[in-house]
């Protein structure tokens, strides 16, 4: 059967960080869904402007961790601002924790983890303006381009998109 990963996004994520790792999970042969705070689409954010839709598969009220083997969450500094405040989104990320399933953020989506309140003692890396606020949900915080922590994938922007998604890729064929 096929490996099916959720991807948690809403408007202003990083069109790169969940166009990117998603193009190379499917080019893998798993399987992706976008999982997102209403249905329709949502809007990327590229170059300082708002960048494609891309559209919802799923709302997150629907969603069930078992149903899914990972756990992608893009970054932009919107995107996971926004979901942070969502407790299906917390409570989302809170069951692939417990559950012990993979967990892939990029860039500013760590937040969403110390949201979760799942860092304690986890190394972890992100965007530099954000690194402050997960080592003060008690992570261990490096600058390094991607960070396996069990079962966390970590990594800093756009530019580490091959290595993190290869990271969540070898996390999967395990």
């Amino acid at each position: 059967m096929t490996k099916r990963i959720l991807i948690l996004a809403t408007d202003g994520f990083e069109q790169s960080e969940l166009l990117g790792p998603k193009k190379a999970l499917e080019e893998a042969g798993f399987e992706t869904v976008v999982a997102s705070i209403e249905s329709g689409s949502i809007k990327g954010w590229k170059d300082k402007n708002w960048g494609d839709s891309v559209r919802v598969d799923i709302t997150i009220d629907e969603v069930s961790a078992e149903d899914y083997d990972a756990l992608l969450l893009p970054g932009g500094q919107m995107n996971p601002d926004i979901l942070r405040m969502n407790d299906d989104a917390i409570d989302l990320i809170n069951d692939f924790d417990d559950a012990g399933k993979p967990i892939a953020a990029i860039c500013h989506a760590p937040w969403l983890m110390a949201e979760a309140d799942i860092l304690d003692g986890r190394t972890v890396t992100s965007w530099p303006s954000i690194r402050t606020d997960l080592a003060n949900a008690g992570a261990d915080v490096v600058d390094e381009e991607v960070v396996v922590d069990g079962n966390f994938i970590t990594s800093r922007m756009p530019d580490d998109i091959p290595a993190f998604s290869a990271a969540l890729i070898a996390a999967l064929a395990d």
